[in-house]
């Protein structure tokens, strides 16, 4: 067989293979192929793997529970039990030792150099000697990877890929968590992130980016859910949501929790204000 005819016999063999493994999908699935967020279907090699990785992400309905622990941190828990803590540090923990803990290095309220030795994976949002970190780590049902953006030093200059957006991908929802971030996005940022379902949002307006800014940002992603974050008393809590109000429906809920399920995510955008400060 010819060199050629060989490429198209493999070729043709993927399209099959792909599609027997489509047949057995719910349409729900079949809706969700084409959509990016699920595990970086650019750097998958074949058809085949990009649809067996959807077809898997889709099968979990059991809802993943966030928790809005204060300033930065949320304790987010994966169907199979998996905790993360966000912007894990020595001021505000949950009272849980998560899995997974993730760190930015605006300011001490977002980072510890003294984690608790019984986590299992530290993911530091910059990487040593100026280089920018690098996460992908599969635990359990959760995957975790981080996007590089830039952090002001105390000069006002800017740091280059020194701060993380952290995406948790975790039953078939892509959440993710802006950071201490002071900038709005770019087109390779926003090809990075993909789809995302949750953004944990940093409100402050001063210490962050500007309020504007921040709504930009969020425009950029278009995330059917918002969650704020990084607050410092109403006031500036509700200075952002009078600007939000134009885009998302703000919902106050009752408790610091919430549970999201990709067959019970909000059918509009709308912004939840977790209790808790």
């Amino acid at each position: 067989m010819a060199a050629n005819e060989r490429l198209r016999f493999r070729n043709a063999s993927l399209a099959v293979l792909a599609a027997a493994a489509l047949s057995f999908a719910a349409p729900a699935a079949l809706a969700q192929i084409n959509e990016r967020c699920p595990r970086l279907v650019s750097t998958l090699p074949s058809p085949l793997q990009q649809v067996s990785l959807r077809l898997v992400q889709q099968k979990a309905e059991t809802p993943v529970n966030i928790t809005f622990i204060g300033h930065a941190t949320f304790l987010i828990e994966s169907p199979g039990g998996i905790k993360i803590a966000s912007d894990y540090n020595d001021y505000v923990r949950p009272d849980a030792v998560p899995d997974i803990a993730t760190m930015n290095r605006a300011h001490s309220t977002h980072y510890t150099l003294s984690p608790d030795p019984a986590i299992k994976h530290v993911l530091r949002g910059w990487g040593e000697n100026g280089a920018e970190a690098k996460h992908e780590l599969t635990l359990g049902d959760v995957y975790v990877r981080n996007v590089p953006t830039n952090i002001r030093d105390w000069q006002g200059g800017t740091i280059y890929g020194q701060n993380s957006i952290f995406v948790f991908e975790i039953g078939g929802l892509c959440i993710a968590h802006l950071g201490h971030l002071h900038h709005t996005l770019t087109a390779a940022h926003l090809d990075a992130l993909g789809r995302i379902d949750v953004v944990l949002v940093p409100v402050d307006g001063s210490f962050t980016l500007n309020t504007d800014g921040m709504v930009e940002v969020l425009k950029q992603i278009d995330a059917p859910v918002a969650i704020p974050m990084h607050m410092f008393g109403e006031a500036t809590l509700q200075r952002f949501l009078e600007k939000m109000g134009q885009i998302y429906e703000v919902q106050r809920h009752p408790s610091r929790s919430i549970m999201f399920s990709r067959s019970t995510m909000p059918k509009g955008r709308t912004m939840i204000v977790l209790q808790g400060r």
